[in-house]
């Protein structure tokens, strides 16, 4: 049974583990001794670049596609997406032997729209500035009778998401560790409510924070308000993963209780530490992707003493932007 209002729990994340069990990659979490250095801390990486497709979407997006009851499947699925949800349904409607249709903004990397397209997917564009894209999935929805599959604010989503801090959890206790932060990036928050799900369960301590691009801090306003904020521009940073305009209402319901607090980074920072995740850790991340790692990087989150975990959310970057960030580290 498909469920769209309700908020997943910790054993809906462990429901979606077993789900990808086999079919999602179960990224490893690896150590940087430079990174410890910098930091003064204990600091561990989550390489989501290393999972199916390039991110961490592919497990919210197999986990609720895989859900689909078979009766509504011939119609296949429709998102929205500027790359890594459109590439993690594509791959998992595939996988399913359904159909996908993206809607995809015309400024999305040239890369994503590529592989989104070798995923199986056809591509539909929209300008971000004008279009409303939500709209334009939903008439494709109801023309072709296909289901819409959200970014974020999804309970299978969101626990499918959730994985990322159920293996985190898992791996730091099989190491004798207890985390005292861990920050991951956020843009809807499927990802950030995810994980603060399954983390905080089983360390209840730990501080579970958000990572945004500057400008586009539309989490860390709203835990501060008390209400969903919303960013004043649609467009204008290079981490094109993380431009949602404001928090999911679900994500929300369940970051503003048990998350609370975030940071954000400049394109100058991110870029500096794509850079660093390449010349350090040999791990290609994108923009999107690296939010996290920048934050820390740039002494926004003081880690002196503490286990920390951060999570590289994607690796899905252009060659051009690739090589603009390195040359600007």
């Amino acid at each position: 049974m498909m469920q769209t209002n309700a908020l997943p729990t910790i054993d809906d994340v462990a429901s979606a583990a077993e789900r990808l069990a086999g079919v999602a990659v179960r990224t490893p979490l690896i150590a940087s001794p430079r990174l410890d250095e910098l930091t003064g801390g204990r600091v561990f990486l989550k390489p989501e670049p290393l999972q199916r497709t390039g991110s961490f979407k592919f497990r919210g997006a197999y986990n609720r596609i895989s859900r689909i009851p078979e009766d509504q499947r011939a119609g296949g699925v429709v998102a929205c997406s500027s790359g890594n949800h459109a590439q993690g349904v594509a791959a998992a409607a595939t996988l399913m032997g359904m159909r996908s249709v993206i809607v995809m903004p015309k400024d999305a990397p040239a890369m994503k729209r590529a592989r989104t397209i070798a995923f199986g997917a056809e591509v539909v564009d929209y300008d971000r500035g004008v279009d409303d894209r939500d709209a334009i999935a939903d008439a494709i929805a109801r023309e072709r009778g296909a289901v819409f599959v959200p970014p974020y604010d999804d309970f299978h989503i969101i626990a499918g998401q959730g994985t990322v801090g159920l293996e985190i959890a898992e791996d730091l206790a099989a190491r004798d560790l207890v985390p005292d932060v861990v920050i991951a990036n956020a843009s809807g928050g499927g990802l950030i409510s995810g994980i603060a799900l399954a983390v905080k369960d089983r360390f209840p301590d730990a501080r579970v924070m958000t990572a945004e691009p500057a400008g586009f801090d539309d989490h860390a306003r709203s835990f501060l308000s008390g209400g969903r904020e919303r960013n004043e521009r649609a467009t204008g940073s290079i981490c094109d993963a993380l431009l949602a305009a404001t928090p999911g209402r679900l994500t929300f319901e369940i970051t503003s209780r048990i998350v609370g607090e975030g940071v954000s980074a400049s394109d100058e920072e991110v870029a500096r530490a794509v850079a660093f995740a390449f010349e350090e850790l040999k791990i290609v991340v994108e923009p999107g992707g690296a939010v996290a790692l920048a934050a820390v990087l740039a002494g926004k989150v003081d880690l002196k003493g503490r286990v920390a975990a951060i999570v590289l959310s994607g690796g899905n970057v252009d060659g051009d932007m690739f090589a603009r960030c390195l040359a600007a580290a």
